[in-house]
């Protein structure tokens, strides 16, 4: 699953304040305004009279005080010349709720409710560009590695425990993986061949469905070995939808992206982490070791 928010790839203002993820993105928003009018030279209320605002309206969106609106981003972009920030000032505003979705809220329902949540963005999405460090993917998964993970969860957020559903739930998503028409480039860290979720029978079993699915004409497996000198580190998996959406997971919640140049981001970080990935023979070989390993213990 995807997991914790890198803090390399997002810039908030530091605080000494506890605040929800929600209001920080608002306040950050209110940052890039300020920043804007200021690098533009223009006062606070000049750019009220302007746009025929009340003076105080400006320092309420500045301080995070009144979410702007779409038009009031065009607007203040425009008499800015900076209407080039409009497009990361709105994916901010319709971020700023759904960006961090707490998982004890999005599984009261159970897990299988959660599972199927993502199906509308999976039907929507043409091309999927995936990096774990230390799990295999969902839409990998056998059975039985599944529900190993999601025992975990389902203890550990105290959800209802939906075990049996939720993995069959997981199991019914896979089926997108065999329409051809969708891409899958995945880059795993050799550490996730390694990490065991069940007992080393479930991880042999897990293993040979990657060389399974591997030989997909539609799927692209990079692995990263562990032994490797390599330009950068990810702190944490991460989904690539298209070019429109970022999907990370930490313990306790989920995160979107949406921002453009932050999605740009995350893509070049995927890129540089494919550099280092090796591919067809050379990543089987790996996974083929780390059967070899697990064998003597079944």
């Amino acid at each position: 699953m995807p997991s914790r928010l890198s803090g390399s790839l997002q810039s908030h203002t530091v605080s000494t304040r506890p605040l929800s993820p929600a209001k920080q993105a608002a306040e950050n928003l209110g940052n890039r305004l300020r920043e804007i009018r200021k690098g533009a030279g223009i006062t606070g209320r000049a750019l009220a009279d302007a746009t025929g605002w009340h003076f105080t309206k400006v320092s309420r969106l500045e301080n995070a005080a009144k979410t702007p609106t779409e038009q009031e981003i065009r607007l203040w972009c425009q008499i800015c010349d900076a209407e080039d920030q409009v497009p990361d000032l709105l994916a901010s505003v319709r971020a700023l709720e759904s960006m961090y979705q707490e998982h004890k809220r999005r599984t009261r329902a159970g897990m299988k409710q959660l599972m199927r949540t993502s199906v509308p963005l999976y039907e929507r999405t043409n091309r999927f560009r995936i990096y774990e460090h230390n799990v295999i993917p969902g839409l990998f998964q056998t059975p039985d590695y599944a529900a190993a993970m999601l025992r975990f969860w389902i203890d550990f957020l105290d959800t209802p425990n939906d075990l049996d559903e939720a993995v069959e739930a997981r199991m019914s998503r896979q089926k997108i993986i065999y329409r051809t028409e969708k891409r899958f480039e995945v880059l795993l860290e050799e550490q996730a061949l390694r990490t065991w979720f069940g007992d080393s029978a479930t991880q042999i079993g897990q293993l040979e469905r990657i060389l399974t699915v591997e030989s997909l004409p539609n799927v692209r497996l990079g692995i990263i070995p562990m032994m490797i000198e390599r330009p950068c580190v990810a702190s944490m998996g991460f989904w690539i939808y298209d070019e429109r959406l970022v999907l990370m997971e930490t313990p306790t919640a989920s995160i979107e992206v949406t921002m453009p140049s932050e999605i740009e981001l995350y893509t070049r970080m995927f890129d540089l982490l494919g550099r280092v990935s090796v591919y067809d023979e050379s990543a089987r070989c790996l996974v083929r070791a780390a059967i070899e390993d697990l064998a003597p213990t079944k």
